[in-house]
């Protein structure tokens, strides 16, 4: 359970391997003991080097990173006290899956008994104490997942680090492990940081959230604000779907602003950059924010509500709900997410006029 003491810090920490190019840009962050913490962001944009400079396989250009107290920068990784699950699980082939998880504790020098009691403790907490004479190559991946899971915290780390431990897994198994290291995470009580590029991993199971870019933490937030309140465009459009809509800024009135597109629509959303009338502006709202109105005729912007024209494209089945293609006059191509049922489906046509509405406080305006 995530508390509010820090027991990771970076401070102005900067990474470089060439001398030139800074893949950290003096980064500041806490990591909380107990939370689970994602680094989410695109390839290249800083996450991983994050970790691994975490880890000490890697060691900062500039700044410090402290660890309960402990200065860690100069601090080789085995004198770290943390956990690391590997993308390819880094199992030894061959040792047998006691052995393997065994590992740590003979580097540690722990007792016989010591050592038999912890690794059967792991094993269990894994599902995987009937594996133990097993080796690797006898596993499916995802029993070698948790069998690196075991070994990383068999000898009671402070920290467990993983880099993208699920990327080698089907869909079906990759969503079943996920919710198995959350609910694995609420039993331990350990601080987890993971590093993935795949929002949806990031979402189902984090406490918060650091977005990557370009070496830098474009926003850190709980999962929720994270996807009802992106701070800027790169975030509204990584995390989840958008739609996007340019235009200039009209006018301003407190916290909200007025964007007038390319066909001359005006829309009303919030002025999230604080951007000032005349600047260029992109738009972003999500695809179940916006509704089919009453009748494609109807264009009012009733209760307030925008009120924007385009036509039907197509329809791309989900399961529990369809997503209309939707075109709109020197836009992007937008999407609304539709429940099955909707009457507006039942005569769909592509080439139909439609209109779409939705309320002010869903559409972010970003400079």
């Amino acid at each position: 359970m995530k508390s509010d003491q820090v027991i990771v810090s970076f401070r102005g920490v900067r990474k470089t391997y060439d001398g030139e190019t800074l893949v950290v840009k003096s980064l500041d962050l806490d990591i909380y003991q107990g939370e689970f913490l994602t680094l989410l962001g695109p390839s290249g944009s800083g996450k991983t080097t994050c970790l691994m400079m975490l880890a000490g396989f890697e060691f900062p250009t500039g700044g410090e990173i402290w660890l309960d107290g402990k200065l860690l920068n100069k601090v080789p990784p085995h004198k770290r006290d943390i956990g690391m699950v590997f993308q390819n699980y880094a199992l030894f082939p061959h040792l047998s899956v006691q052995q393997n998880v065994e590992y740590p504790l003979t580097v540690r020098k722990m007792s016989a008994e010591e050592r038999a009691h912890r690794v059967n403790n792991a094993l269990k907490m894994v599902r995987m104490e009937s594996f133990a004479k097993r080796y690797p190559a006898q596993l499916s991946g995802g029993q070698q997942q948790r069998i690196a899971l075991a070994r990383a915290l068999v000898f009671e780390p402070k920290l467990v680090l993983m880099d993208e431990p699920l990327g080698a897994l089907d869909k079906q198994l990759r969503e079943h492990m996920q919710y198995e290291l959350k609910s694995l995470h609420e039993k331990l009580g350990v601080t987890f940081v993971y590093v993935t590029h795949d929002q949806g991993e990031a979402l189902t199971m984090s406490d918060r959230v650091a977005v990557f870019d370009k070496g830098i933490v474009q926003q850190l937030d709980t999962v929720d604000h994270l996807y009802e309140a992106p701070c800027n465009e790169f975030v509204a459009n990584f995390i989840g779907d958008s739609n996007r809509l340019r235009g200039t800024i009209e006018h301003t009135q407190g916290d909200y602003c007025e964007i007038r597109l390319a066909d001359g629509t005006r829309l009303s959303g919030l002025n999230v950059a604080k951007a000032n009338a005349g600047a260029p502006a992109v738009a972003c709202i999500r695809p179940e924010r916006m509704k089919l109105a009453a009748g494609a005729h109807r264009m009012n912007g009733a209760n307030g509500h925008n009120a924007l024209a385009g036509e039907a494209r197509s329809l791309i089945y989900f399961g529990d709900h369809v997503r209309m293609r939707c075109g709109v006059r020197d836009q992007d191509e937008c999407f609304v997410k539709v429940p099955l049922g909707t009457e507006a489906l039942a005569g769909f046509t592509p080439g139909a006029p439609i209109a779409l509405e939705f309320a002010p406080e869903h559409l972010r305006v970003f400079a």
